[in-house]
């Protein structure tokens, strides 16, 4: 095996080793893609005995573009949020105690590289636009997580390498921005100190956001996340990368989710299955850190892998905002020019595919009702939500809320918060409101949750912090809030109005999903847009109008305010925002969140094992985190258990949002002493499965084609009787049937939840034949041990047709499994007749096949730490 070429770089007085990309790929590195640039470089350090194999299969993507060869990725660090943190750590919990009880070592199971946590995805927006509604939304945080939190400083005293980031530090992706990425970092191993590419995966789909700065990321489901934690690599076949050519320049007014959205829109036409996107051309030079986070971040919205934005001196001019240290921006330029990863807006790598926008035709824009990639301009909100309005107002009384009234309106999400840009203008635009007398009406819930703390110094020092919270918008917390669906409850004349006259309001939010039911679940309406178009928004009170042209407000003296007198220009953007903004802020806010008394003060155990408390409504020993019963491929005849249509979200699927009383899981926990009035939200009670499996596919919009029946529910066949999923699926187990779901187009689109695997897991499920699916949810999918299947286009649900009583016999010899091989399907009909075709294996590497043979990742795990001895593979073994 030819040895790696390796050169020393000598930075700062410092030496360092590196792989020698140009020496290694010769002229053939500047028709790669940046993304192939960075994974080549990954495999010629941590690609072991098949280093030359990787090498090739990489260099020979070039050829054709595509590639179905499979290399390891093996990446620095992983970053996960609470609640995608807390499943995995119940898993590892369940894991190490399953070691113990195998005669094995518990401590074997550790992380082999660093993990951070981001406590963002639990505080919620009870309180709002009234002084001190930060300290008491916080302050409920505390008091309906506590336990879970515990948990999670056991898992820092227990594991090595792993931290976690108290409340009030931010959303994960900003503090990934502003304060963990390096773009270039460190490594040593055997006394030689190594510089590489800053790489990582994320347990959220937005974890691409860091790629607005250079940083190669993308989301995996927490169950992938877990097999990093103990040094097994990511393989992945060589990636079809689609090359975005930007040209031209935004015009003034445009704003960076404006451009987001209209690459959403773009993107979602073509095909981006399992590819990675990239961005280049002279357009990608005017745009900031700040614009290329934006749309990064909206990675899984236009349904790629990854958005890359290669580095460049925007770049370097981020790190120097943010404060990073002088001797690491030298480091990442030297390094970045040195290997080839310096971005040149002037050559054209090899794609598998391009297309080109010209930023000068990017308007001001929305995206909605319901999907992010349904683009519209921001004045035709009303032709939008037309057919979904109910239109009963005619001759209402103007003084309380319609159709189309605004009940949300949420400057939320790392999207559009991490860019200091954006929130200055919404402050600006506030700080003109104000100045008109506008306010919001008051049935208008406002809110700003900054992704960063850093956003309360620049605001302050701007002056604008007062002028957000004059028209209602004072900042409620750091997280994710309402993006995520903690919005807390509608105001009482939205409710009243919803529940007495059954009108039909609609969110405004500056996140990325406006999905049926995920802001609110009495919401199934929301556009997002621009923190100042949140505001504007909001001070009109409905969309049923031309934000850009009618008037969104009046003067107590009778002047009609329309948009254009608000909006502020990009020249006053970036004046207010030169004399607010200090590289001193980043590290001083980040220090005092971190010091957080409460944070500090919870006590938690301090063992190798955790103590399962059998009465916890919140930690239970899950039955999947185990060695496992073994395959679930094979030949067999399956009841399908649901049958859904198109664009099935993880949201419809794991349950999300507030936990009803009324509903399954609600009953389960009063049943056992909870507080009914304030049963938290589900994504806090991820550690708990009872709860989880009893909350699977209650969206109130998921319709399960078998027949009237409601959210949650399906037709037992053997019975014809309506039942919640769990109990047909365990009557179903007790007769010795097996169980499918069958779905349409993208399906699991969305968050990366791997509840939405566990729990149809849990269900019996053993496998899912869909129409296509979205990359993370297939792969959790796997991680569970169920088969994902890709129907031929001719024999979708609507096209099957399937009704209590059908059959579905599926042929997955575990022998003959294969990636992307068919699958032999029939369906035996009721009525005597069946009919066969060919379903198509969504399985994409070995490493895949040899999950699903174990019966899931987690068995697979633990078969491989004990047989180690708990020495798995590690990024280190292959340096020379």
């Amino acid at each position: 095996m030819p040895e790696t070429k390796l050169a020393h770089l000598g930075v700062n007085g410092v030496d360092y080793a590196i792989v020698d990309l140009p020496a290694e790929a010769g002229e053939a590195l500047k028709c790669l893609p940046y993304v192939h640039r960075i994974l080549l470089e990954n495999v010629l350090r941590t690609g072991g005995q098949d280093v030359a194999r990787a090498k090739e299969a990489v260099l020979a993507w070039l050829h054709t573009g595509t590639s179905e060869q499979e290399i390891p990725f093996l990446p620095n660090r992983v970053l996960m949020h609470d609640t995608t943190c807390g499943p995995a750590l119940v898993d590892i919990a369940g894991m190490r105690s399953a070691m113990a009880e195998a005669g094995g070592d518990p401590a074997l199971l550790n992380p082999v590289v660093p993990v951070d946590v981001s406590t963002d995805h639990s505080v919620g927006v009870d309180f709002f636009g009234q002084a001190g509604s930060l300290e008491r939304n916080m302050a409920r945080e505390f008091e309906r997580n506590a336990e879970r939190y515990r948990f999670m400083k056991w898992a820092t005293n227990t594991l090595s390498g792993f931290t976690v980031h108290p409340p009030g530090t931010g959303i994960m992706h900003t503090l990934n921005l502003e304060r963990l990425a390096t773009v270039a970092t460190s490594k040593l191993v055997d006394g030689v100190l190594w510089a590489m590419p800053d790489t990582l995966i994320g347990t959220d789909s937005h974890t691409p956001m860091i790629n607005g700065i250079g940083v190669l990321a993308w989301g995996v489901g927490g169950l992938e996340a877990e097999s990093v934690f103990f040094g097994m690599p990511v393989t992945l076949r060589v990636p079809d990368v689609v090359g975005v050519k930007l040209t031209g320049a935004s015009q003034s007014g445009v704003l960076a989710t404006d451009l987001a959205l209209t690459v959403t829109e773009m993107l979602r036409k073509i095909d981006l299955q399992d590819r990675y996107v990239e961005f280049f051309g002279p357009g990608v030079s005017t745009l900031t850190a700040g614009d290329r986070a934006v749309v990064a971040n909206m990675t899984p919205e236009f349904g790629g892998n990854s958005g890359y934005f290669p580095i460049d001196q925007q770049t370097l001019k981020y790190l120097e905002m943010t404060g990073r240290p002088r001797d690491q921006v030298a480091f990442v330029k030297a390094y970045a020019k040195r290997t080839g990863l310096w971005f040149d807006p002037h050559t054209d790598p090899r794609y598998t595919a391009t297309v080109e926008l010209d930023l000068s035709t990017v308007e001001v824009s929305v995206a909605g009702p319901t999907r992010p990639q349904d683009r519209i301009a921001a004045g035709a909100t009303l032709r939008a939500i037309a057919p979904i309005l109910a239109e009963r107002d005619a001759g209402e009384k103007t003084d309380r809320p319609q159709d189309g009234a605004v009940a949300i309106a949420a400057i939320t999400s790392c999207t559009n918060t991490s860019d200091p840009r954006l929130v200055v203008a919404a402050g600006l635009l506030a700080r003109k409101a104000r100045g008109f007398g506008l306010k919001p009406p008051h049935w208008v819930k406002t809110s700003l949750a900054p992704g960063s703390p850093t956003a309360e110094r620049y605001l302050r020092r701007a002056g604008l912090l007062e002028d957000l919270e004059a028209v209602g918008f004072g900042i409620v917390g750091y997280g994710c809030t309402t993006c995520i669906g903690n919005s807390g409850p509608l105001t009482a004349p939205i409710a009243a109005a919803i529940e007495e006259r059954g009108i039909v309001p609609v969110a405004v939010l500056s996140g990325n999903r406006n999905f049926p039911g995920r802001v609110h679940p009495q919401l199934e309406a929301g556009f997002l847009a621009s923190p100042p178009l949140v505001v504007a928004f909001a001070l009109a009170g409905t969309v049923k109008l031309d934000v850009l042209t009618d008037p969104i407000g009046t003067t107590a003296d009778g002047i009609k305010v329309t948009l254009s007198m608000l909006w502020p220009t990009g020249a006053e953007i970036d004046e207010v925002l030169a004399r607010a903004s200090s590289a001193r802020d980043f590290k001083p806010a980040y220090d005092e969140a971190e010091a957080s008394l409460v944070w500090g003060k919870l006590d938690c155990p301090i063992t190798t094992l955790f103590p399962w408390d059998e009465a916890s409504t919140y930690i239970r020993r899950p039955p999947f985190a185990g060695f496992g019963d073994g395959t679930v491929l094979g030949r067999y005849e399956a009841h399908p258990l649901l049958v859904l249509g198109d664009d099935i979200t993880t949201d419809h699927i794991s349950p999300a949002g507030a936990i009803p009383a009324s509903g399954t899981a609600g009953r389960y926990l009063v049943e056992r002493g909870e507080n009914p009035a304030d049963l938290n939200v589900f994504a806090s009670r991820r550690g708990n499965w009872e709860v989880m499996v009893r909350g699977l596919f209650t969206n109130k919009t998921v319709r399960n084609m078998l027949g009237d029946v409601p959210p949650g529910s399906t037709i037992h066949a053997g019975s014809g009787e309506v039942l919640p999923l769990l109990d047909a699926a365990r009557r179903y187990r007790a007769d010795g049937q097996s169980v499918v779901v069958v779905a349409g187009e993208r399906y699991g689109m969305g968050s990366s939840r791997d509840w939405a695997a566990k729990g149809v897991s849990l269900l019996g499920v053993r496998a899912v034949l869909a129409l296509s699916f979205e990359r993370i949810h297939r792969s959790n999918l796997i991680g569970m041990g169920i088969l994902p299947l890709r129907l031929p286009a001719k024999f979708g649900p609507d096209r099957l047709k399937l009704q209590p009583g059908d059959v579905v016999e599926v042929s997955a010899d575990p022998a003959a499994i294969s990636p992307r091989c068919p699958v032999p399907v029939t369906i035996l009909r009721k009525d005597g007749s069946s009919f066969s075709f060919e379903a198509g294996a969504a399985v994409e590497t070995n490493v895949e096949i040899r999950t699903l043979k174990a019966g899931g990742l987690l068995p697979f795990i633990l078969d491989e730490v004990l047989r180690s001895g708990g020495k798995p593979r590690s990024a280190e073994t292959s340096l020379p």
